[in-house]
């Protein structure tokens, strides 16, 4: 018997919890540790931060979902994590063995790199549903008095499409509002061009993104960083082509919803072997990580190095259909190894993203996620809309269910017909499951 432990029940931790269960042998015990025993749609967040979703919505009460699949669960932070010694320690005190470790924490929000950024200091996020209901909590205020929105993501960032997809969701609810003519908007982001989105961007996300801007009368500033943020106002360098700052800007707000950098999450930071310097955990095209063989990690937590340089740092998005690719081959692997065959399994980190602009939308596919790619397609229309509502149903739906089937493929199948996606073993096509 093996003890196989998931480290976080996120959108990764949790569909690994349902994938490693149909991988493992019978004889084997499959643990879920997670601070959060309620898991979060967090696709959904935009729709919450609007008033347009309830938490009651978008959550689910992971304890009788993951018993119902045999899997056991421990609601408990982790506090330390000893490779050497194949140990969690718990901040209850307790402690938890493993014979095989997959880390799907998701990232540490680092706020505090910026002075007065994020829930705590003088701008909002949508990066988890706290801080989305917050921004719901003061909407009524704000359009009692309106005044200038600024939304966007800063240095380091690695998350562009919530950005977009609140700036376009607030700006529609603000037209149903009608007072939107009173509303001054504008889009702060650390990427190059607009539509880049961590991934040097994908068909005509430049485009499509510019215009749609355009349409609604945002404007935008690119490659900026935010320098400090104040009650009511944040101070912005925009950067050239060479690092230099070319000009510092001192932009008015009455709302700022800013998306942070990511970094390792506390416990795992400063492991040699294991992390990178910003804390993100080193794994082969395995998902194994090549000095601890036992510890595998999926999802956000994994370390991708960016595109390459751009004068402000961008991160590299870990969308979910690559994290449910990440996910099948780690599971698989795992599969592999408890039966005494070597780990063959990778994903193939592909793009599929769709992104709500209220009423309209974007979506894009990404084959592979880093170019150059076999398919670079993006298109817009109100379809995208309707069609991010059914991911989000069916989605939770799966969730509360506790099935392993692969979403993102399904719809790639069915609605965008780019054929059948596959894991690779020895060299050769592998379905994913």
């Amino acid at each position: 018997m093996a003890d196989i432990v998931i480290m976080g029940a996120g959108l990764a931790g949790v569909i690994m919890a349902y994938e490693m269960k149909d991988a493992m042998r019978p004889e084997d015990r499959l643990t879920v540790v997670t601070k959060d025993p309620i898991y979060h749609f967090v696709p959904s967040n935009p729709w919450v931060a609007v008033g347009w979703r309830t938490r009651e919505a978008v959550e689910i009460d992971l304890a009788p979902t993951l018993a119902r699949r045999g899997i056991e669960f421990r609601p408990v932070p982790v506090a330390k994590l000893d490779p050497e010694a194949k140990r969690l320690e718990l901040e209850d005190g307790s402690t938890l063995a493993y014979d095989y470790l997959v880390i799907a924490t998701g990232p540490e929000l680092a706020f505090d790199e910026i002075e007065g950024f994020g829930p705590n200091g003088h701008t909002s996020s949508v990066c988890h549903i706290d801080h989305a209901e917050k921004i719901a909590l003061s909407l009524e205020d704000f359009c009692k008095k309106p005044g200038a929105i600024i939304t966007g993501a800063v240095q380091g960032a690695s998350c562009y499409g919530p950005a977009y997809e609140f700036t376009f969701i607030i700006e529609a609810e603000l037209r149903r509002r009608k007072i939107r003519d009173q509303v001054p908007m504008t889009f702060v982001t650390s990427e190059p061009y607009i539509g880049h989105l961590g991934l040097d961007g994908v068909g005509d996300t430049k485009g499509l993104l510019e215009s749609a801007l355009r349409e609604k009368h945002i404007k935008w500033m690119t490659s900026s960083r935010v320098k400090k943020v104040e009650s009511g106002k944040m101070v912005v360098e925009e950067i050239a082509d060479d690092g230099a700052v070319k000009a510092t800007r001192e932009l008015p707000f009455g709302m700022a919803m800013m998306l942070p950098a990511f970094r390792g999450i506390k416990p795992l930071r400063g492991i040699d072997g294991l992390v990178n310097p910003r804390g993100f955990v080193l794994a082969d095209r395995h998902q194994q990580n090549e000095r601890y063989k036992n510890i595998f990690a999926v999802g956000v937590c994994v370390a991708i190095p960016p595109m390459g340089p751009t004068p402000v740092p961008c991160g590299v998005p870990k969308t979910g259909f690559m994290i449910e690719s990440m996910v099948t081959a780690a599971a698989k692997n795992i599969g592999e190894i408890l039966r005494g065959r070597k780990p063959v399994y990778r994903g193939s980190w592909n793009a599929i993203c769709l992104a709500d602009f209220g009423d309209t939308g974007v979506a894009f596919v990404a084959q592979p996620q880093i170019p150059p790619r076999n398919v670079n397609w993006s298109a817009s229309g109100r379809w995208v809309h309707a069609a991010k509502i059914g991911f989000e149903k069916y989605f939770i739906r799966k969730m509360r269910k506790g099935t392993s089937e692969p979403f993102y493929e399904t719809a790639a199948l069915n609605m965008l017909g780019i054929g059948k996606l596959k894991e690779v073993r020895k060299g050769e096509d592998a379905p994913a499951d």
